[in-house]
């Protein structure tokens, strides 16, 4: 386990515009950053990070939280995983204990088949440099492909030995279980108990993750065999879904932002063959048709993307339909058609760096444009084939998001096809509405833009994902009125509200804000009614004494995600004032004027709960009125209660000032 200090240390440097950057576009936008939300489909930026207070969150799907609690989402990392990728990336030793046997079995399968993994391709490198057979073979094979020994290890190429369980048998011997080589799927288990390596005999490319761990391997057999498949990719397992992956994002993605560009190619190779060539913000598809998490993989660091072609016509109409979905995102697509008989990485081997690039500036095409001459090339003159062509180019040009965009390319294909603009313009908003109709219409309720503001936030209510205990149960009908509460006890809770010296003992005594709200709810019997509220509270009051505790500190960076995730959304303000507003005065911030919030919410809870207690006993005196004597008792009581909530009235309209 990592300790407390090392914790701290942690959280003291990894900064959220350093992490998060490395997986999302930001931009600047007063003085947060935005940029599109990587957990969910996000067309327009609603992803805030923000540096003053070294949090994320989005305000769409409402997920955020510090460097930590991101790289836990992103990367499917428990919390303690997380900081010691954030250790890593900072450069912090860890010094932790020998786990036991007990907690090593409680780690997940991903963690653990991602360990195999990496192991596997340190495995198949060594084999390559240091082992007969891999530099005979495969070593040669890449050096007659033109790779440097730079390139090699860059992508960390390696070679699985021509034998049956060459891999299987040095992974057992290394104390890697039988188990995680099948479901990352290294080795292929039979019914005799006997296992096979799945790669023998090919030389191999590791596919990495955007966090760079190696999530599956492709390999590729260097026998002329009929019967044997060329390429031989990884199964689908818990850490790789082949939809979902891009080869060479990891290496790719610092670059792609720089550039504002991503290129999009097809194979592994074409891939290594172009960062040799000096072009690094490139990436593949690996073979697959083009899908939507992938497209939006790319969109998290650029919104211009330029596919390259090679010459074969066949292969570019049926990659069409995936540049699609590329549009359909709000992507600005280009086309490169390579000559005939060449493809990225033949042409990148044989031409310079500059070269290449002067050659895709001079022959990159607007999709549309390049699809419309390709269609009508194919077509000729034939009406039945122009027609269908005409319809085709309709329906790429009616997903387009942008309107403007879509404008332009109408009046371009009304040029490119004679045909009237007007007709092209009915026929894209036909489809259209056809699509609108079809929509369905969003189950979920757009969040409220929060703001900074002089008075307490009683009816935000953050979205907070339950637990299943929670969910059955019915909410507090309090519920907004304990997280204004809340929201004190995370962002102050700490803090000082107001201290004195006690007449009897001559000793200074101070009060807290955690400590002053837990002891109001406590001495007038109205606790938190959620369990949530009530863990945060309790663990408030047992820290907030502590020397260098820091409320929001501690429950950002906690390691219960529902606690978190609920600090995240009481502490984010998605917009800030701008320097107008303080211009002509000093704007009043809320810690300035804690004590009267505090009071003012207290006291507005209490009247909401007294409020509520008579009218249960209003509920009772009526079903009480044949017994007079039980019914003159809740009468009283409900009297006192009236005269209570009538005080509180008092004191929730005024405005209330305390000695500090």
């Amino acid at each position: 386990m990592i300790d407390q200090p090392t914790i701290d240390r942690i959280l003291d440097v990894a900064n959220i515009v350093d992490v998060v950057s490395e997986f999302v576009t930001l931009r600047k936008r007063g003085v947060n950053l935005v940029g599109l939300c990587p957990f969910h489909s996000d067309k327009t930026p609603s992803f805030y990070v923000s540096p003053a207070k070294n949090i994320c969150k989005c305000f769409a799907c409402g997920e955020g939280g510090t460097a930590v609690h991101f790289i836990m989402k992103h990367e499917q990392l428990s919390y303690f995983d997380a900081l010691r990728y954030l250790a890593k990336k900072y450069h912090i030793e860890i010094e932790e204990r020998e786990l036991t046997d007990e907690e090593k079995q409680v780690r997940s399968d991903r963690e653990s088949m991602l360990i195999v993994n990496n192991w596997a391709q340190k495995y198949f490198t060594t084999q390559l440099y240091e082992h007969v057979e891999g530099s005979s073979i495969g070593l040669r094979y890449f050096k007659e492909r033109g790779f440097r020994d730079d390139i090699i290890r860059k992508f960390e190429l390696g070679y699985s030995l021509d034998e049956r369980d060459a891999l299987y048998q040095a992974a057992i011997k290394a104390g890697y279980k039988k188990e995680y080589l099948e479901k990352t799927g290294l080795v292929i288990s039979y019914e005799n108990g006997n296992a096979s390596d799945r790669f023998r005999g090919r030389v191999m490319f590791p596919v990495h993750g955007l966090s760079g761990k190696v999530v599956a391997f492709g390999g590729r057999v260097l026998k002329k065999d009929e019967k044997t498949a060329k390429y031989v990719n990884s199964p689908e397992s818990e850490v790789y879904h082949k939809s979902n992956e891009l080869y060479g994002i990891f290496l790719a993605k610092q670059r792609i932002v720089k550039e504002d560009k991503c290129f999009l190619v097809e194979g592994y190779t074409d891939v290594i063959s172009m960062h040799q060539s000096g072009i690094e913000n490139v990436v593949a598809s690996s073979g697959t048709a083009l899908t939507l998490p992938q497209i939006r993989l790319i969109h998290r660091f650029t919104d211009n993307i330029t596919v390259l072609y090679d010459g074969d016509a066949a292969g570019i109409k049926a990659a069409l339909r995936g540049i699609d979905l590329l549009l359909e995102e709000g992507m600005n697509v280009k086309v490169v058609l390579l000559p005939d008989g060449e493809d990225p990485d033949s042409y990148s081997r044989k031409h310079s760096s500059s070269q290449f690039i002067d050659f895709i500036r001079q022959s990159e095409t607007d999709f549309i444009r390049f699809k419309t001459r390709l269609l009508l090339e194919d077509a000729g003159n034939d009406p039945i084939k122009r027609s269908s062509l005409i319809t085709d180019i309709i329906r790429s040009v009616a997903i387009i998001p942008d309107n403007i965009a879509r404008s332009v390319y109408i009046r371009e294909c009304s040029a490119m096809m004679e045909i009237d603009e007007r007709v092209l313009l009915n026929e894209v908003n036909k489809i259209r509405l056809k699509k609108d109709e079809k929509r369905p219409s969003p189950s979920v309720t757009p969040p409220q833009d929060s703001t900074i503001h002089n008075e307490s936030s009683k009816n935000e209510t953050p979205d907070v994902e339950k637990s299943s205990d929670e969910t059955k149960s019915k909410p507090s009908p309090f519920d907004a009125l304990e997280l204004a509460l809340l929201r004190y006890v995370v962002r102050y809770g700490e803090r000082v509200l107001y201290d004195y010296t006690d007449e009897n003992t001559k000793e200074k005594v101070i009060i807290r804000v955690a400590e002053y709200i837990h002891s109001e709810l406590e001495q007038d019997d109205m606790p938190f009614r959620t369990p949530l509220y009530k863990q945060i509270l309790k663990e408030a009051l047992l820290h907030c004494g502590e020397e260098g505790f820091v409320s929001s500190r501690y429950f950002l960076s906690h390691a219960d995600p529902l606690v978190s995730r609920l600090a995240v959304n009481l502490i984010s303000e998605k917009y800030e004032l701008s320097k107008i507003h303080t211009k002509y005065g000093e704007i009043k911030q809320e810690e300035d004027s804690l004590v009267h919030l505090v009071l003012h919410d207290l006291f507005g809870f209490k009247y909401a709960c007294i409020q509520h207690q008579m009218q249960e006993i209003e509920g009772k005196i009526k079903d009480f009125q044949s017994k007079g004597e039980e019914c003159l008792s809740l009468m009283k009581e409900h009297l006192e209660l009236n005269e209570i909530k009538k005080a509180l009235s008092k004191r929730v309209g005024e405005r209330i000032i305390l000695k500090m």
